[in-house]
């Protein structure tokens, strides 16, 4: 696995890393952010599909609810029959995974880029180099000439924190069905049941601070390199979620 790992996709991220800081006048911080939109451009169908995968969820829950209620703590039952829902439904509740895999798998392998470049006083390592890639010896590891993409900053940091925040905070509005961002995180029942809480409503607002503070100690603790690539994919990522909400609400606008 390591080496599958190394092949596919550590080694062509290090190449390419190198080939976009030769042609853009040999500058890590403007590599690194064209690396990081190429990668978000060829993620997006995938991503796509994870916002589409949410919608379906959201859709079932009062579904899911009613099984829930229906099965009476039978756990084995309440599987079996939530499988059949999914499969009703063509739904997959894990298919919203694979685009955070696949980010994870990518900031590993950016990760270990920039700290093997730094941990070898920025010279690079021909060894990992294909032999049309021209070896710029070593890299000047600044940002503009002003921010060292080696060492942490609590700037990028911020900045990162934030993007991320307001980004799951539209992703949340944008899975969410109309209304329901006023309703209580407790789901409604009839007067003779206690409240039970909303367990994807809790999950929700529990990742809309855990993952800028993931974001933000990741920021303080490790290259700022790694911030840079997170506030560049998340302000991507911001901006095409703005551009499928709209082109989503065209569309109702044109059906009806």
């Amino acid at each position: 696995m390591g080496s599958l790992f190394h092949s596919l996709i550590y080694q062509p991220l290090y190449n390419l890393l190198i080939f976009i800081y030769n042609v853009t006048g040999q500058d890590f911080g403007i590599a690194i952010i064209i690396i990081t939109l190429l990668l978000r451009f060829l993620l997006i169908p995938i991503y796509k599909k994870q916002i589409e995968s949410q919608k379906k969820l959201q859709e079932l829950q009062p579904k899911i609810k009613a099984l829930q209620s229906k099965t009476n703590g039978n756990k084995e039952e309440q599987a079996k029959q939530m499988m059949e829902l999914y499969k009703e439904n063509k739904t997959n509740p894990f298919s919203g995974c694979l685009p955070l895999a696949v980010q994870l798998v990518f900031l590993i392998a950016i990760y270990r880029v920039l700290i093997n470049i730094s941990s070898s006083n920025l010279a690079i390592d021909s060894t990992q180099l294909y032999t049309f890639i021209k070896n710029p010896g070593t890299v000047n590891q600044y940002f503009v000439s002003l921010v060292d993409l080696v060492k942490p900053n609590l700037i990028l940091a911020v900045l990162a924190a934030v993007a991320q925040f307001f980004q799951t905070k539209m992703l949340m509005q944008t899975t969410q069905k109309p209304g329901e961002e006023k309703t209580s995180t407790f789901a409604k029942t009839s007067a003779d049941e206690v409240a039970k809480p909303d367990i994807s409503q809790i999950m929700n607002k529990q990742m809309l601070f855990l993952g800028p503070f993931l974001t933000f100690f990741i920021g303080i603790k490790f290259a700022a390199g790694l911030s840079l690539y997170w506030l560049t994919s998340t302000i991507f990522m911001l901006i095409q979620q703005i551009y499928l909400q709209k082109n989503s609400e065209q569309n109702k606008i044109t059906k009806s």
